[in-house]
């Protein structure tokens, strides 16, 4: 089991390496991300098209049918397109949300940018999520890329993962730490 797995992220990997590549080659790499970007939010919008990329029924033709049209209609470029039509195929299209997100990372990383995962127990609007990034940006010294999500099981406070780094003021870790105290006494 564990060679798949391996097999899989060496496999995602070496695509989103590819993809990152031609991206460079073509000096199409800023619009390539803003592509990819707009495919991960048809993936969140969309179950269907999810489903229909993660199903391995679909015959090599209905898939190319459907990522040209997806194509067309984001306007693409012709590299971003070939790129998806090559994942359809070679029957790798199951991979494109991972490809996309190691993609992702690879063009944050060439710009020097630090990933950084913010949990918050409230939604944040836009401008407090800059603000936090500019704050960790400073401590930092490097420009740091939040990805937030909003976790109601928190109860209240954030959750900040830079790195090794954990900053955790949430008071669902402060319970657990009370309990924990409470169990030991």
């Amino acid at each position: 089991m564990s060679s798949k797995s391996n097999f899989s992220e060496i496999a995602v990997g070496r695509y989103a390496l590819a993809l990152f590549e031609l991206g460079q080659e073509n000096s199409e790499l800023n619009r390539m991300e803003i592509e990819s970007k707009s495919l991960q939010d048809l993936f969140r919008k969309s179950s269907e098209f999810m489903s229909f990329v993660k199903d391995p029924t679909y015959k090599r033709n209905e898939q190319l049918e459907a990522i040209k049209m997806v194509s067309n209609r984001f306007k693409f470029t012709n590299t971003f397109s070939k790129f998806l039509s090559f994942l359809c195929f070679k029957r790798r299209l199951f991979f494109l949300e991972k490809i996309l997100n190691s993609f992702l990372r690879l063009v944050s990383k060439s710009r020097g940018e630090i990933q950084a995962q913010l949990n918050s127990s409230k939604e944040l609007s836009p401008s407090e999520i800059e603000n936090i990034q500019k704050e960790l940006s400073k401590n930092f010294t490097s420009k740091i890329k939040l990805d937030y999500k909003y976790d109601s099981t928190l109860i209240g406070g954030l959750i900040i993962q830079v790195g090794s780094i954990m900053i955790d003021t949430s008071i669902k870790n402060r319970l657990k730490h009370l309990e924990k105290s409470i169990i030991e006494a």
